[in-house]
C-alpha cells in the first residue's frame, strides 16, 4: 500500500467522521433555530396584538383597518394568520409562504427540524357587532428553507475544504515523491558500485539534510573503496615480492648449498682418500641451510606460536628484531593470559605487531619502542587491547592514512570487529590502538 494511498485514505475517514459527527449537531442546530424563531413570531404577533390593538368603541375592532397592517410586518412570514366566522368559515387569512420558493428542502430533512409549535386564538367583534375569530399558528416552511440552505452552504463548503485539502496533500506528494525516487535511484547507483553519484540540492530542508548525509556516505565509501583496491594491488605486490624472494633465496642458498654438497659427495667417492676438509664443508653448509629454512619458516609462519603460545612467539619476534636493530630498543609488555587466545586471534595479532616493528624499523627513526598487549574484561565481554608506540619522528595527521603499513593494520582490526586509533605528531611519534573484542 502505497504512502499516498494511506494518507488520502486518513483523510477521507478522517472527514467521513466529522460529517458523522458534524451531521446530527448541525440537523439540531437547524431544529433549534427553526423553534426558536417560529416561537418568537408567535410571541412578537401576540404582543402586538396587545399592543395596538385600538379599537373604535370598546370590545370592537375595525377589521379592514386593523388587520392589513399587521399582516404586512416581516415577522408574520412565519406565520399562518386566519379570521374565521364562528361556523368556521375562513373570511380572510396570510401565510408567510411565499409561492414558487426556489430549492425547497427535501421531506426528510422538513421532518427532522420540524416540530410542534405554539399556536393562539383571539375573538373578536367587528364594528357591525358581528364575532370573528383571529387564528395564529406558525408557518415554519421560510425558515426550514433558511436552515436548509445554511446546511447546504456548511457542507459545500466541508466538501470544498475536502477538496482543496486533497488536492493540497496530492501536490505535495507529487513533489516528496519526485524527491524520494531521486534519492532511491542515487541509492540504486551507488548500490552498483557508482560511488561518483551525487545527490542534488534540494528546496526542502529535509530532504537536503538526507541528501547530504547520503553525498558524504558516498564519499567515504569511496574513498574507501579506492583504500581496499590500492591495498588489494599493494597485497598482491607484496606476495608476488615474497614469491620471488623465496624463490631467489631457494635458488641462491638452498640451491647453490646442495649443488655444493653434490659436488664434494662426487669428489669424496672420486678420491676416497682425500677426505680431511669435505666432511667439515658440507657440516657447515648444512648448519647454514639450516639456518635458512628456519628464517623461511619464521617469515611463512611461526612454529613456535603453536608450541610455545603467543607470548613466547613475540619475545622470540622482540629478540630477532633487537639482533637485527642494536640501535633500537623494543620492550614487549605482555599478560600472560594472551596465551588463551584463539590461534586466528593469535596469528593475526602476531602479524600486526610484526607490521608494526617494520614500519617503525623502515619509516620511524626511533631508538625506542613499546609493546603493550593486555586482555580485560568489560562487563561480560573481554577486550584485547594493543598498543605500539614510538619515540621516533612521527607523521603529519593528513599522511596517516598515505602508508598501506597502517592501510592492513586497519583493515586486520576491522576485520576482527574491532576499534583501530591513530595519534601521532610531528616530532612526537607515533602511537597506534587496537581495541578488539575476544571469546
Amino acid at each position: 500500500m502505497s504512502l499516498r494511498y494511506q494518507i488520502n485514505l486518513r483523510i477521507l475517514l478522517c472527514l467521513s467522521l466529522i460529517v458523522l459527527v458534524a451531521g446530527p449537531i448541525t440537523l439540531w442546530q437547524a431544529r433549534e433555530s427553526v423553534s426558536r424563531e417560529v416561537a418568537s413570531s408567535v410571541n412578537l404577533a401576540a404582543q402586538l396584538i396587545k399592543l395596538n390593538f385600538t379599537p373604535l368603541q370598546p370590545g370592537r375592532v375595525d377589521i379592514d383597518h386593523w388587520l392589513p397592517n399587521f399582516i404586512s410586518l416581516e415577522q408574520t412570514r412565519h406565520l399562518k394568520i386566519q379570521l374565521k366566522k364562528p361556523d368556521g368559515q375562513v373570511v380572510k387569512f396570510t401565510s408567510g409562504r411565499k409561492a414558487g420558493q426556489p430549492n425547497p428542502p427535501p421531506q426528510w430533512f422538513v421532518s427532522w427540524v420540524s416540530a410542534a409549535y405554539p399556536a393562539m386564538e383571539q375573538a373578536l367583534i367587528t364594528t357591525d357587532g358581528s364575532t370573528l375569530t383571529l387564528s395564529i399558528s406558525a408557518d415554519p416552511f421560510d425558515e426550514v428553507c433558511e436552515a436548509w440552505r445554511e446546511s447546504q452552504d456548511f457542507f459545500g463548503t466541508l466538501a470544498l475544504m475536502a477538496m482543496l485539502i486533497l488536492t493540497a496533500v496530492n501536490l505535495l506528494f507529487n513533489t516528496t515523491l519526485k524527491s524520494i525516487n531521486i534519492i532511491v535511484q542515487g541509492l540504486e547507483a551507488i548500490e552498483q558500485g557508482d560511488y561518483q553519484h551525487k545527490l542534488p540540492d534540494f528546496a526542502t530542508s529535509e530532504y537536503q539534510s538526507i541528501a547530504k548525509a547520503i553525498n558524504h556516505m558516498t564519499a567515504v565509501l569511496h574513498a574507501a573503496n579506492r583504500e581496499n583496491r590500492a591495498l588489494a594491488s599493494h597485497s598482491l605486490e607484496i606476495q608476488e615480492d615474497e614469491r620471488k624472494r623465496l624463490s631467489q633465496e631457494l635458488h641462491d642458498d638452498l640451491g647453490q648449498s646442495l649443488t655444493a654438497i653434490k659436488v664434494m659427495a662426487v669428489a669424496l667417492k672420486q678420491n676416497p682418500a682425500d677426505n680431511t676438509k669435505i666432511p667439515d664443508t658440507i657440516v657447515e653448509i648444512c648448519d647454514h641451510l639450516i639456518g635458512v629454512v628456519r628464517s623461511m619458516m619464521r617469515n611463512l609462519h611461526p612454529l613456535v606460536l603453536t608450541e610455545l603460545g603467543l607470548k613466547a612467539t613475540l619475545e622470540d619476534l622482540v629478540h630477532y628484531w633487537a639482533a637485527r636493530q642494536p640501535g633500537l630498543r623494543v620492550m614487549l609488555e605482555c599478560q600472560d593470559n594472551v596465551d588463551e587466545l584463539e590461534n586466528k586471534t593469535a596469528i593475526q595479532l602476531f602479524r600486526m605487531v610484526q607490521e608494526g616493528i617494520t614500519n617503525i624499523v623502515r619509516h620511524a627513526q626511533a631508538n625506542q619502542a613499546v609493546i603493550t598487549l593486555t586482555v580485560s574484561r568489560s562487563g561480560r565481554q573481554k577486550v584485547l587491547k594493543l598498543i605500539i608506540s614510538d619515540n621516533g619522528q612521527g607523521c603529519p595527521p593528513d599522511r596517516l592514512k598515505a602508508g598501506f603499513g597502517l592501510l592492513g593494520l586497519r583493515e586486520r582490526v576491522k576485520s576482527m570487529g574491532g576499534d583501530f586509533k591513530i595519534n601521532s605528531q610531528p616530532g612526537a611519534g607515533l602511537s597506534i590502538s587496537a581495541e578488539i573484542p575476544v571469546s
